[in-house]
């Protein structure tokens, strides 16, 4: 392990931008993950590291040291735990993290069920959707401007590893994936949509979902099949977009195993 003692040293300077600003995750094409969990997921289906760190208390955890082994031939910093702490996204880190290149987008057609998501700024609401999205069997999922960073520490937090088995995708005219799509496209509105447990959703679909406080824009629920609402207590407004996803999607699951 390489020690890291200063915060002028430059390998803590670099890692420390690559890790808060996004513009330089952009940029670089490379990001941070955090976490044992991430760490060895992403070890195991993509492929190693360019770069471990880990605090001076996390090279004592059991776990860590299992992992660092695991990952024999990748450089490592030993960083003080207070230099750590300015690098982790997290109140009490367990103290690894790794530095990983960006794959590029995926250009292929969509193929079976998909999630669109339309100006969704909240980290841990597009970071759970793809986390349910992968859960629920769905391999693509489109991002459109608005949204968080697909690639930020914080939505793969979230995401928990999703990022590794779906098919991610960037684009800016929403309308024309979704009038490209060869199944059932649905838009999720607030209202006056048709109930998500009367749809039939056992053939490949592409769910819409909106941003959180506008919803799905006009013109990109106009370009849909259907519209779809989920039926709630007359005294609750809206469900959080990443709770009103997991309904959705898991009942296109019931549906297909009931089949």
């Amino acid at each position: 392990m390489k020690p890291i003692t200063s915060r002028d040293n430059p390998a803590f300077k670099s890692l420390r931008l690559l890790a808060k600003d996004s513009r330089e995750q952009t940029r670089q094409r490379r990001t941070v993950l955090e976490g044992v969990h991430l760490v060895a997921d992403h070890r195991a289906r993509v492929g190693p590291p360019e770069l471990l760190a880990v605090s001076e208390s996390g090279a004592e955890n059991a776990e860590v040291r299992r992992l660092l082994e695991a990952h024999a031939g990748v450089e490592v910093l030993r960083l003080r735990d207070s230099l750590f702490g300015e690098i982790s996204g997290v109140a009490t880190p367990i103290g690894v993290l790794a530095v990983i290149s960006v794959p590029a987008w995926a250009t292929e057609p969509l193929a079976g069920s998909a999630v669109i998501l339309e100006g969704i700024q909240d980290a841990g609401n597009v970071g759970t959707i793809l986390r349910t999205a992968a859960a629920a069997g769905i391999a693509d999922a489109v991002l459109g401007p608005g949204c968080a960073g697909v690639w930020t520490p914080r939505v793969l937090r979230a995401a928990q590893g999703a990022h590794f088995s779906l098919r991610l995708r960037q684009a800016d005219d929403l309308a024309a994936v979704v009038k490209g799509f060869c199944g059932l496209s649905i838009a999720t509105v607030v209202r006056e949509g048709r109930s998500v447990f009367e749809l039939d959703l056992r053939g490949p679909v592409a769910w819409i979902f909106g941003n959180e406080g506008a919803g799905v824009s006009p013109a990109l629920a106009g370009a849909a099949k259907e519209r779809t609402t989920i039926p709630m207590a007359s005294a609750t407004e809206s469900l959080n977009v990443a709770a009103a996803a997991a309904v959705c999607l898991f009942e296109a699951v019931r549906q297909r195993k009931i089949a």
